[in-house]
């Protein structure tokens, strides 16, 4: 039911990947989400008690709306609508301890309590919560939470993830953020978004060709490939915290194009695709551009690697039996097995973080559909069916969510779906061509 398409036409430049970070762990979760569960979960959102200074009409009904907004994006725990309210709507100060009114809470459908304070530090807002199990009247998480505060949104995001997680053992995605590239500004340049399409911002300046972008696993910077000034492509890391931006590997494979890099899950390696006498093959070489290692042979061209969240092993694109098809290999390159055999024309493979599926594109009737395929090649089923081609899929750290570029209303726009199809929802709106996404991980 939805589909994907190799971005510039050539098999060469179609490299994807999808790497996802493994999730933390979390304290045991007040219910597991079972995929493809129908049920819906429920949080009663109080207004938190506001004793900020300076006060602020209407601060703390903005945050309350934000925070459910965000539970509603994840989508696994959704608000308690008012009218339900057995309990009061607001908090007056936190519960220490046990509470007597779990019950009330229950028996109008909240499977979950959030209760906080607001509270202002200099130019910081600061929120303290609690999550509560109503059904086992049990405190699950009480924490706090601190922005400037020109970013109560964020902060919003941020809490609603946790408490998600507070009651799943998950985090939820609202706070997450997607890298792509965009055109927008007359040149292809790395872009970063919220994951509901909010705050979009470039990443990237100076007019180069951009393409590709991949986060290292801790969402510290974003690995992107470059055609700088026309010469060959190269990998270089756009930075917001410790690490060095600018070109990475550039003494590595003694000068040959590194078409696509992205890191193994635990961020101390990367499986880079680079040319090799006209044809192209995967290499994986430590951050520091060390024990470099050649993992296919042969001429075959070989794109679009993607790891298992595991580490061990890697999902890659290669037309060494004549046409493009999934094969899944080890990260030492050993263990080869061929994984697509129906369509003749198969590529870009991104693993989901919880090493379930495989989303990848085929071609049907001249266009690129999105497929699952599961791991072993038992399971082989699409997504989304439409006319038009949709592009470059990329997972949510959970799992739970595709975030893909379709040309469905002309120009190449960011969609989001639920992997089970469901719940499309358009990211970007009229500025220009928005390609190439990569899901981030989970906030922190």
């Amino acid at each position: 039911m939805t589909r994907i398409l190799s971005l510039i036409g050539s098999l060469v430049l179609a490299v994807l990947c999808g790497s996802g970070p493994v999730a933390a762990q979390w304290p045991e979760p007040a219910i597991v989400i079972t995929p493809g569960e129908s049920r819906a979960f429920h949080a009663a959102v109080q207004r938190f008690a506001d004793g900020g200074s300076p006060a602020e009409p209407g601060r703390a009904d903005a945050l309350r709306s934000e925070i459910q907004e965000g539970m509603r994006f994840s989508d696994v725990l959704l608000p308690l609508a008012d009218d339900a309210f057995l309990g009061p709507l607001e908090t007056t100060e936190l519960a220490d301890g046990a509470r007597g009114d779990c019950s009330d809470w229950t028996q109008g459908g909240a499977d979950a309590l959030v209760e906080g304070v607001i509270a202002t530090s200099g130019e910081q807002l600061v929120v303290e919560f609690q999550v509560w199990d109503t059904a086992r009247c049990r405190l699950l998480e009480k924490g706090e939470l601190r922005r400037p505060r020109a970013e109560r949104l964020r902060l919003a995001k941020l809490l609603a993830d946790r408490v998600v997680a507070a009651f799943t053992g998950t985090p939820g995605v609202a706070g997450t953020e997607i890298a792509f590239i965009s055109d927008r500004s007359g040149a292809r340049e790395v872009y970063v978004m919220d994951a509901d399409g909010g705050r979009p911002r470039p990443a990237t300046r100076g007019r180069s060709i951009k393409a590709f972008p991949d986060w290292t696993p801790d969402g510290g910077a974003v690995l992107y490939t470059s055609y700088t000034d026309g010469a060959l492509p190269a990998l270089f890391l756009t930075s917001r915290g410790e690490y060095r931006p600018g070109e990475i590997l550039g003494g590595s494979l003694g000068g040959r194009p590194k078409y696509r890099g992205c890191f193994a899950p635990d961020g101390q390696s990367l499986a880079v695709v680079a040319s090799l006498g006209g044809a192209t093959a995967i290499y994986r070489v430590a951050r520091d551009g060390r024990d470099l290692r050649r993992l296919t042979r042969g001429g075959a061209i070989n794109i679009s690697p993607s790891w298992s969240p595991d580490g061990k092993q890697i999902v890659f694109v290669s037309d060494r039996s004549g046409s493009p098809q999934l094969y899944i290999m080890g990260a030492d390159g050993k263990g080869l097995r061929r994984l697509t055999y129906n369509g003749s024309y198969n590529t870009g493979p991104a693993w989901s973080p919880d090493g379930r599926w495989i989303v990848y594109e085929t071609r049907i009737r001249g266009q690129f559909d999105l497929w699952l395929i599961d791991p072993s090649g038992e399971i082989n089923l699409p997504i989304v069916s439409h006319p038009r081609s949709d592009e470059a899929a990329s997972w949510s750290p959970d799992s739970r969510k595709i975030v893909f570029s379709s040309v469905r209303r002309g120009r190449a726009d960011l969609y989001i779906v639920d992997a089970d199809g469901d719940n499309l929802r358009r990211l970007t709106r009229q500025q220009g061509e928005n390609l190439q996404p990569a899901w981030g991980p989970f906030a922190r």
